[in-house]
């Protein structure tokens, strides 16, 4: 397995620093080489490989696929960071930091133009079939970021309303990745759907698990700024289930620091984590990730492929599960 993930990686490696996605002008081009180029887990990519490695064993003839999921990605985060006015990307400077928001934002989009370029390359019929399922994937992102944003200014969120939420932004386009493999392999229309339900919810359980990162990572390993979320009173789950759970003290000292216009930073995020750890929210936020993991790995059964070829996509599964970064 290690052999194969490690060759999988290489060759997204390769074709990563092989696209030069345009040349003049410079400024507009170099942002998108310099964000591709800082590395990252790469999940999209190697979760649409092995999803067309479940049906066939040309892997490496999809490579230019799985980068333009990672490209279209990274054209998210560009502009995210925008929107979040975040300072650092993979422990990095951010495009809008090191260049400026007005490049950021062509940058992105021309990503965006790069990835149906990509895409363009596939036979008719495969290519019609991507396209359905790419642009409703796209649009749901986009939807997903606005109810973040607005959620932000939301007295409140419901958990129900919340997992919508990163279903949209974050969950819908490991669906898309597994999908895309086996559209590109041509399984079933059922196996499909399988494959991005199964996406869906890991991607689900990443995004709770990475909304408790954001509170207690270590800064060193987790590559951007820890207590992000705190910091901007972004609605998320630990925020959500502390406000359900806050009575006396810890309800008027929460209310108290999300009401806060000017603070210190760092006293926030402390002050806040202390009232998570008293309400016992990132046990219930564990015990809540485990949940969506254990249900899409139940998916993994219903695929009409072999036993290996499962086991190995659910091992890579569980290794990511087991990060602490």
């Amino acid at each position: 397995m290690i052999n194969q993930i490690g060759k999988c990686q290489q060759w997204i490696e390769q074709e990563i620093k092989k696209n030069k996605y345009g040349k003049q002008p410079e400024s507009l081009y170099e942002p998108i080489r310099y964000l591709m180029n800082l590395g990252g887990k790469r999940l999209r990519p190697m979760l649409t490989l092995l999803s067309y490695s479940l049906y066939k064993d040309d892997v490496k003839s999809i490579i230019p696929y799985a980068v333009a999921v990672e490209a279209f990605h990274n054209f998210t985060l560009m502009h995210d960071d925008i929107m979040d006015k975040a300072p650092l990307r993979r422990g990095k400077s951010t495009v809008h930091k090191k260049w400026n928001v007005n490049t950021a934002i062509l940058s992105g989009d021309v990503m965006l133009v790069k990835v149906y370029e990509a895409f363009n390359e596939l036979e008719p019929s495969t290519l019609k079939t991507v396209l359905k399922s790419f642009n409703k994937c796209a649009a749901e992102v986009c939807e997903g970021q606005q109810w973040d944003m607005e959620y932000e200014s939301h007295a409140t969120v419901t958990e129900a309303e919340y997992i919508n939420m990163i279903k949209l932004k974050t969950s819908v386009l490991l669906g898309f990745s597994l999908e895309l493999g086996a559209i590109l392999a041509g399984a079933s229309d059922e196996d499909r759907k399988t494959l991005y339900q199964f996406g869906v919810n890991i991607g689900i359980g990443f995004q709770l698990k990475d909304d408790l990162l954001d509170a207690y990572a270590d800064p060193k390993k987790f590559g951007k700024q820890v207590g992000g979320d705190i910091i901007a009173n972004k609605k998320t789950w630990l925020l959500i289930k502390a406000l359900e759970k806050a009575q006396g003290k810890e309800k008027k000292e929460l209310q108290h620091w999300l009401a806060a216009k000017t603070f210190k930073k760092k006293e926030k995020v402390t002050a806040i984590k202390v009232i998570y750890d008293k309400l016992n929210i990132p046990t219930l936020a564990e015990r809540k990730v485990n949940q969506y993991f254990d249900k899409g790995l139940k998916e993994l059964d219903k695929l009409h492929t072999s036993s290996s070829s499962k086991a190995f996509l659910k091992t890579f599964t569980e290794n990511l599960i087991a990060r602490q970064s």
